[in-house]
């Protein structure tokens, strides 16, 4: 059973089409981390899968429940925080520990010290007189406190300092093998060392779904050395982006990297030529989607 399942997910506003025929799937146990630029999307997608916002048309599954009908224990399984997560100001931490603490029969008190103590989070003082980086602690305390099987975080590490974010970090994966975990974040860094499947978001459309390995295999780096200077055609791979070249050197990223498949065209292209590759980094695989997508863009702007 996955976690989470869209099939054909739509989000209009009048003219603007903020998700556009989305259809993900989060398998259960995974850690997935969806990119994208501002306004891709990402946070309409997840609104509408913690019910917070309906979809045009299409349909949502959590666990195999449909989400416009989840209630009950079913939200008991389920924490989400996000970067604009509005919180009850006038509550002190454990005021507000507490009130959670109510909702969730598999509440942990343990866990919730042991976060409190990691979180250096003060119990006696109120939310509104947090950092924002103590707020996000807070917040973070509460969504894992019960032992969630599924846990959204909607851009938890924007605008953090990275002391912060490094807690926030390893209190995340020290739950990792305990429950599936849906991440948005600009943080590419961040997240590249514990995920598990990566997603792409643009212009609301999700553009790539599948897992990092896979990710890591196909995107390369590619450098291509002949023994003569190059002879470079007027047209080239669509999967090449990036090309440049000097002398008897080329180099380019390529987005569907096989060995033998593309060691085989560059011979076609360059004649006899040694090829090397390296796998890309989360942030150089979001720079190539992005430019790779520039010139598809829809006329209208997405939210």
């Amino acid at each position: 059973m996955d976690a989470i399942q869209t099939i054909a997910l739509h989000k209009r506003f009048r003219r603007v089409h903020a998700v556009r025929d989305v259809n993900l799937t989060v398998e259960t146990g995974a850690v997935y981390a969806l990119m994208g630029p501002n306004g891709a999307g990402k946070t309409t997608l997840i609104k509408m899968l913690m019910n917070l916002m309906s979809p045009t048309r299409g349909s949502i599954h959590v666990f195999a429940a449909s989400v416009g009908r989840l209630e009950g224990r079913g939200l008991e399984t389920i924490g989400y925080v996000s970067e604009n997560q509005k919180l009850p100001d006038w509550m002190s931490v454990g005021m507000f520990l507490a009130y959670c603490r109510a909702f969730y029969p598999t509440w942990d008190s343990t866990l919730e010290q042991h976060l409190v103590r990691r979180f250096e989070l003060p119990l006696k003082r109120r939310l509104k007189h947090l950092s924002r980086g103590m707020r996000m602690k807070a917040a973070l305390a509460s969504a894992l406190a019960f032992h969630p099987k599924l846990i959204v975080l909607d851009e938890p590490l924007s605008g953090l300092d990275p002391l912060v974010r490094d807690e926030l970090m390893e209190s995340l994966k020290e739950r990792a093998q305990e429950t599936t975990a849906l991440l948005s974040s600009h943080d590419l860094a961040e997240i590249e060392s514990f995920s598990s499947h990566i997603g792409y978001m643009q212009s609301g459309q999700l553009l790539l779904s599948e897992p990092k390995t896979s990710v890591h295999a196909r995107f390369r780096n590619v450098v291509a050395v002949v023994d003569v200077p190059l002879a470079v055609p007027p047209v080239l791979p669509a999967e090449w982006l990036h090309f440049s070249s000097s002398g008897s050197t080329a180099q380019w990223a390529e987005t569907n990297y096989d060995a033998d498949r593309s060691t085989a065209r560059a011979r076609e292209i360059f004649g006899a030529v040694q090829l090397s590759s390296a796998s890309m980094t989360l942030r150089e695989v979001f720079l190539t989607m992005a430019y790779k997508s520039e010139a598809s863009k829809p006329n209208a702007e997405v939210q």
